[in-house]
């Protein structure tokens, strides 16, 4: 399985994610890659990828150019699709100026791109429209971005798309991502690090402010992750083939860059198949809901697809017995599981938190024996190999010879 990595321990932003991705292609693929963007036709945008350094590394910055200007960093970094984000709603505004979410979702459209990257594009500027309208307490039809900054962002937007599906990984993980710290400058005044629509759009993605005083994590940067990755954590164990470095244009005393790291994930380092996955753990503390209630939220647990649920007995405050629910799950299941456990216990809160793991690869059959086919679940990875009759059909053939589960189970 091919697995793109994105190492985002200096955030992340839209220019700086393009042009990653852009120097993972091959030399003839990157210029290939260029004259299909500037082929486009985005209104007033020119895409050059220029060479440079930094701290000592060499990598690419991916300069876009609106009538030839480049969009400055200025303190904390300017990010055209946040900046130039406004909640309209009289008639004093200019709205020739502006640029309303289905007005860049038809300029998207517009565009000669295959149809999955035009999809991909309009879904990232809608969560950015999104998280502008929570932001600002307005409609999504009443947030615009200026005209000049809605080019400059749909270009990043349109170029990083444009750039996952070229190089087509069949999985993207990023790293938890550093956000900066501080303050930072925008129309509306001096907002806290990560901005109001940034933090919104990396909800549920792990983060961390580290030393950096400035904003690291822009919402463009925010939107891409939050679209193309799916699930957030190390590195998987994989073997690089490719690794590229997308520069920003600010400087700090950390190579200031967007790392991409393209290869095939191994799934086993050991023998046999197997591998590792990220999973996600919710757990809850009750002491005050009847066993009854909790087992059957357990059971609900694992009807509505988690990996595993259990319970562990607590001690709790004032010397109160208890019970800890618990239940592993996909990433992807993790909000619609949490809001079990809050709805069929008496929980106040569900604790989450990522994790990895080493998982043996698992696949179910039968074995023949002289009372008829047997179900079992194989597993194997790492060096071990499992055979497992299923219970009850093991259970059944007891009763009805008079046998013991050992006498079946010899026979796998």
């Amino acid at each position: 399985m091919t697995t793109l990595y994105l190492d985002c321990g200096m955030g992340a932003a839209g220019d700086m994610t393009s042009a990653a991705l852009y120097e993972l292609l091959e030399e003839d693929e990157r210029a290939d890659a260029l004259r299909a963007l500037n082929g486009l036709g985005i209104p007033h945008v020119r895409f050059d990828a220029e060479r440079t350094a930094k701290c000592g590394i060499a990598g690419t910055h991916f300069r876009v150019t609106v009538d030839g200007v480049e969009e400055a960093p200025a303190d904390g970094g300017l990010d055209p699709a946040r900046t130039r984000a406004h909640a309209h709603g009289g008639a004093s505004h200019h709205h020739h100026a502006h640029r309303s979410l289905a007005d860049i979702e038809r300029a998207i459209a517009d565009l000669p791109l295959p149809q999955a990257v035009a999809s991909d594009a309009s879904a990232v500027f809608a969560r950015i429209a999104q998280a502008e309208s929570t932001v600002h307490g307005a409609p999504v039809d009443q947030i615009h971005f200026h005209e000049v900054g809605t080019f400059d962002a749909v270009a990043d937007v349109v170029a990083a798309s444009y750039l996952f599906h070229r190089i087509g990984a069949d999985r993207i993980v990023a790293s938890p991502v550093n956000v900066g710290s501080g303050t930072v400058r925008c129309a509306h005044g001096i907002l806290p690090v990560p901005a109001p629509a940034t933090a919104l759009l990396l909800r549920g993605i792990p983060t961390y402010a580290g030393t950096v005083a400035s904003e690291l994590c822009t919402p463009t940067g925010a939107a891409l992750l939050a679209h193309f990755a799916s699930s957030f954590g190390p590195q998987p164990p994989m073997t690089v083939m490719r690794i590229g470095y997308g520069m920003g244009a600010k400087e700090f005393a950390q190579a200031n860059c967007v790392r991409a790291l393209l290869g095939d994930e191994v799934p086993d380092f050991g023998a046999g198949p197997g591998g590792t996955e990220e999973i996600v753990e919710l757990s809850c503390n009750i002491d005050d809901d009847t066993p009854e209630h909790i087992a059957f939220a357990l059971e609900l647990l694992l009807e509505a697809g988690a990996r595993d649920a259990f319970t562990v007995p607590l001690t709790m405050k004032k010397s109160r017995p208890g019970t800890m629910l618990c239940a592993l799950c996909l990433p992807g299941d993790r909000d619609r599981l949490a809001r079990l456990m809050l709805r069929h216990t008496s929980t106040l809160g569900v604790r989450w938190k990522p994790c990895g793991r080493y998982a043996l690869a698992r696949e179910e059959g039968t074995v023949d024996t002289p009372w008829g086919p047997v179900p079992v679940k194989r597993s194997s990875g790492f060096g071990v190999t499992r055979v497992k009759v299923e219970h009850d059909r093991a259970a059944e053939i007891a009763r009805a010879h008079g046998l013991t589960l050992n006498d079946i189970e010899a026979f796998l």
